[in-house]
């Protein structure tokens, strides 16, 4: 299948199993340029492993995945990609800045030290050593690594855990600058509120894609007023014998 240039993210068929489990069964999706795609649903459902076919670091068993352009696996549009795991990879002997510098390094793109610092409130921790930082904190200087070097498609995989509420708001105003600018995001959550502020959603569950579109319209095609109840009703179907 040609690719879309107004395609960021272009997912054809895509199958994944590891030993008799069926991770992904099928997944077709289409995230736009510009976008937040929000991927929904509950700790299991394939979520993580939907990114790590993105990002490159899983190989489907079936069907294709191409990201910005380029049908992977190929290391040339790597550089082009921001990806956050949910486990914060990071040096813990090195600074914040020195952190920031390395994932800069290899990307290599020039570094915005001071734009993501600023981003995820931690320049006044810039000199301090990851090992000593909270929990919170790390997932900040995670996030920071991952937006460095301003990628064109930027993967987040359950970003805000551990965040306080007023952070992560200014953590979305930070997405929606950069949509603005042109940077696709894919943002794996399960919490309903995170869900709200994604342009598109992707319901999944059992490693399959159940419904896609805005949240009012997934409320509606499930004649519910709210969020959850809609991923519950839509889901409930689907469920396998």
């Amino acid at each position: 299948m040609p690719t879309d240039e107004a395609f960021a993210v272009e997912v054809d068929g895509v199958v994944k199993r590891f030993g008799r489990q069926v991770a992904l069964d099928g997944v077709d999706l289409r995230v736009r340029r510009g976008e937040v795609y929000g991927l929904l649903g509950p700790n299991g459902a394939g979520k993580t492993t939907l990114i790590r076919c993105l990002v490159g670091l899983v190989r489907p068993d079936s069907g294709t995945v191409t990201v910005l352009g380029r049908r992977l696996p190929d290391l040339a549009v790597l550089a082009r990609v921001g990806y956050m795991t949910q486990a914060a990879a990071l040096y813990p002997d090195l600074s914040v800045a020195e952190n920031l510098r390395f994932f800069a390094a290899i990307s290599g793109a020039p570094g915005h030290l001071d734009d993501v610092l600023r981003l995820v409130d931690l320049e006044e921790r810039r000199g301090s050593i990851v090992s000593t930082l909270s929990g919170g904190m790390r997932t900040r200087v995670s996030l920071a690594c991952a937006l460095v070097h301003r990628p064109e498609l930027l993967l987040l995989d359950e970003p805000t855990v551990g965040v306080d509420p007023q952070l992560r708001a200014q953590l979305w105003d930070g997405f929606r600058a950069m949509t603005a600018n042109g940077t696709s995001i894919v943002v794996s959550s399960h919490v309903m509120d995170e869900a709200e502020r994604c342009d598109r959603l992707g319901l999944i569950r059992f490693g399959r894609l159940l419904a896609e579109g805005t949240a009012d319209e997934l409320r509606r095609r499930a004649g519910s007023d709210r969020l959850e109840d809609a991923f519950l009703r839509l889901s409930a179907a689907e469920v396998p014998a």
